[in-house]
């Protein structure tokens, strides 16, 4: 593990070596996203980013290094984290800590605390960390003002915080209903013992966040409802481009080659039950069955039931398949979508 604090540079990342290698990848996927790319060409003189203080908490990808660098150019300070203990490709995480003019002896980069296989403990130091500016901005915070949520943890971390605070107190993390929600807890107690404001103050200085997830998305509406967001929030979700291109497509894409890496079995064949017929099961429907799979949709929504009919895939109840299919891909954004009684 690589890893190192000063008063210029902090990072954690699991190999500084592989910088090089993520470096190569980035200039490769930099001419995949030509958008990115044209708008550094026009924007990088005038910085209308400049001010800003962006905490990523986004799978710390290839592609996610190309935006954070786009992010630079544009005059933002960043710091970064992944949304997911699985997801950090570690020669990118890598490349962004030793930025594009630094070497992994004299790393230049971006704070980024992201390695593949983070424990659930790790995981949620690492967003902490992302969150936490080492000194105070413009505005008196020691937070960002702007965060780029995937998922919704960073957005609930500082939630959490803020109602804790508040209380004077944080719930023992004994009695927690997870343990993914025990370490939360467990992490908020920490802070609390270190500076009982600190969330509040974070909260105060931010403008707003986006939110791309159709989980944190839900996330958000519902603290709206119950009076409790914070501060603006932009669903990027439901934007025409992103849930008719990458949930559509992108998860068309991306489905089979899951699947493939993590099991190397022929699909062909197979019945394959996908739970959800919106945009992402769309996709996944439409990849299983190019790979040869009998496909089978369950969906409670009458219109996308009928939707999927209508393309030719078979619809049945849940309970009726689920003993004899032989992949499950849940495509809703909820949990207990199969259970076991």
């Amino acid at each position: 593990m690589s890893e190192t604090a000063t008063a210029t540079q902090d990072f954690k990342v699991a190999d500084l070596s592989l910088a090089e290698y993520g470096r190569k990848e980035i200039r490769l996927a930099e001419h995949e996203m030509p958008g990115l790319m044209a708008t550094r060409r026009e924007f990088a003189d005038s910085k209308p980013l400049a001010g800003a203080r962006i905490t990523g908490s986004l799978h710390m990808t290839i592609q996610t290094a190309v935006l954070i660098e786009t992010l630079v150019e544009l005059g933002a300070d960043v710091r970064w984290a992944s949304c997911n203990i699985f997801s950090t490709q570690d020669h990118a995480a890598a490349a962004i800590a030793v930025g594009p003019d630094g070497t992994p002896e004299d790393p230049q980069g971006i704070p980024v605390y992201a390695w593949k296989g983070e424990t659930l403990e790790e995981y949620w130091w690492c967003t902490e960390q992302a969150l936490t500016w080492p000194g105070a901005g413009a505005d008196g915070s020691a937070g960002p003002n702007m965060i780029l949520d995937d998922g919704g943890d960073a957005t609930l971390l500082i939630h959490k915080g803020v109602e804790f605070e508040k209380a004077g107190a944080v719930p023992d993390p004994a009695g927690a209903d997870s343990e993914e929600f025990r370490i939360v807890l467990q992490t908020l107690t920490d802070s609390l013992a270190a500076d009982g404001s600190k969330w509040t103050d974070i909260a105060k200085g931010i403008k707003g966040v986006t939110e791309e997830t159709t989980t944190g998305v839900h996330r958000l509406y519902e603290m709206l409802e119950n009076g409790e967001l914070l501060f603006p929030a932009i669903n990027v979700n439901d934007s025409v481009t992103k849930s008719k291109f990458d949930n559509l497509y992108g998860c068309r894409h991306s489905l089979i080659d899951g699947i493939n890496r993590a099991t190397d079995v022929m699909i062909a064949g197979k019945a394959a039950v996908i739970c959800g017929f919106g945009d992402v099961g769309k996709g996944c429907a439409e990849s299983l069955r190019g790979q040869g799979a009998r496909v089978i949709v369950t969906e409670i929504d009458p219109i996308c039931a009928l939707q999927a009919s209508m393309q030719g895939y078979e619809i049945r109840r849940l309970e009726d398949v689920v003993d004899s299919a032989d992949i499950f891909i849940t495509t809703t954004g909820n949990k207990d979508i199969i259970t076991a009684d």
